[in-house]
């Protein structure tokens, strides 16, 4: 890129940041954000996010404004508006804002050219984006998406980093990014307080939710998993899941044979946040809370079903465990073959002894203060992530 382009983008002060999938590809594109505020520090930046990802509206404080868009040509659960009427009303929005830029957030299997149209159609002048086809005029500056969702490709952090830098941005590795207020820990206290936790004791936090089939990892199977963790660390067991997934929360109690306290729909997500960020441990699905988890830096572990390796959690303890199938990477919701042997493949007591290593080597005693005691969160900066394949029978 020649001089004048960088020139002209170091130029923008009102910035337009697209990513219209879900919470964890949020989380995920925080350090691109981090980067650009540095870069444009006098710069407005708004994020253009869907319901799921304006949920971290409150805790995006490098972000000035977040508008929510539940974009068409992405998939998401709930009703759709009348054809048209939340793209017309968008487009106005967008208008009215009068951007200078807009930076457009995708996964390698998505397009940004619908986005990319509707912040032409806003007279948005900068628009930068990853493409497979030539853009034309949709896009002012683009990168050839060469990412495929195979095993060793690049990080989805970093290649939303590499989008900043090619237009000149300097953009450092970071962490994930998320705010925990402190009002979040004063109500999440309130409510642990009837649930039968003792608040001055470390406890782990299991979340067997996750929005797609394929990547469930039996809940039973983690209850099982929890309970020996818990007994060989002295900690508590903390079972959190959302309003629908309270029959897998259920499964993760039959498994362990009893937890300290099951909540089940009862918390915010700056209370998840704040319940995982003083945790001594994570065991959840490759979901929202694995991302939690790393933004806030409790190691976590992840049965990981491989649907996609671009996502696992970034610059955290963590191991991540698998089998090895030759239909890994197939990108379905359900798994197609039938057998799911990717994740049925992983015992319990595989990620039990995967999270009593991870706590013996990266935490070799509790290093949060018991959440009654607690003040600010804690952060971890470790650099790179436990992959685990493991290697034996099938399902």
């Amino acid at each position: 890129m020649n001089e004048e382009r960088k020139r002209l983008w170091r130029s923008a002060r009102r910035i337009l940041a697209v990513r219209l999938d879900n919470l964890g590809d949020v989380l995920m594109t925080t350090p691109a954000l981090v980067a650009l505020r540095r870069s444009l520090p006098e710069a407005r930046i708004t994020l253009l996010a869907s319901p799921a990802g304006a949920a971290l509206r409150p805790h995006l404080p490098v972000v000035d404004e977040v508008i929510e868009f539940r974009a068409p040509w992405v998939k998401h659960e709930g009703g759709d508006e009348a054809p048209g009427l939340a793209e017309a009303r968008l487009l106005e929005r967008l208008a009215a804002e009068r951007f200078d830029a807009a930076i457009i957030f995708t996964v390698c299997t998505q397009s940004a050219l619908p986005a990319a149209l509707m912040c032409r159609l806003a007279g948005i002048g900068l628009r930068l984006a990853y493409a497979r086809e030539n853009p034309y005029r949709l896009l002012t500056d683009w990168v050839v998406d060469r990412d495929t969702p195979r095993a060793g490709g690049r990080h989805e952090v970093r290649r939303q980093l590499d989008l900043l830098r090619s237009v000149g941005f300097e953009a450092p590795e970071t962490s994930l990014q998320f705010a925990c207020r402190p009002q979040d820990n004063v109500s999440l206290l309130e409510k642990l307080a009837g649930s039968g936790a003792n608040l001055e004791r470390s406890y782990i936090v299991v979340h067997p939710g996750a929005s797609a089939p394929s990547r469930r990892y039996p809940a039973v199977r983690f209850g099982e998993a929890a309970a020996r963790v818990a007994r060989e660390t002295g900690s508590q067991l903390i079972v959190v899941a959302g309003p629908s997934e309270a029959a897998q929360a259920d499964e993760v109690v039959q498994g362990a044979r009893g937890v300290t306290a099951c909540l089940t729909g009862a918390l915010s997500l700056g209370e998840l946040a704040a319940l995982i960020g003083h945790a001594r441990l994570v065991l959840c699905n490759n979901s929202a809370p694995a991302h939690l988890a790393a933004a806030l830096g409790t190691p976590v572990v992840v049965p990981y079903a491989l649907t996609n390796s671009q996502h696992m959690p970034w610059r955290v303890p963590s191991r991540v465990l698998y089998r090895e199938v030759p239909c890994r990477d197939c990108l379905k919701s359900v798994c197609p073959e039938g057998h799911h042997a990717c994740l049925l493949g992983v015992s319990s007591e595989q990620v039990a002894a995967a999270a009593l290593e991870l706590l013996a080597v990266d935490q070799p005693a509790p290093a949060v203060a018991p959440l009654a005691a607690a003040g600010a969160l804690p952060r971890l900066a470790v650099d790179g992530f436990g992959v685990a394949p493991l290697q034996g029978e099938s399902a």
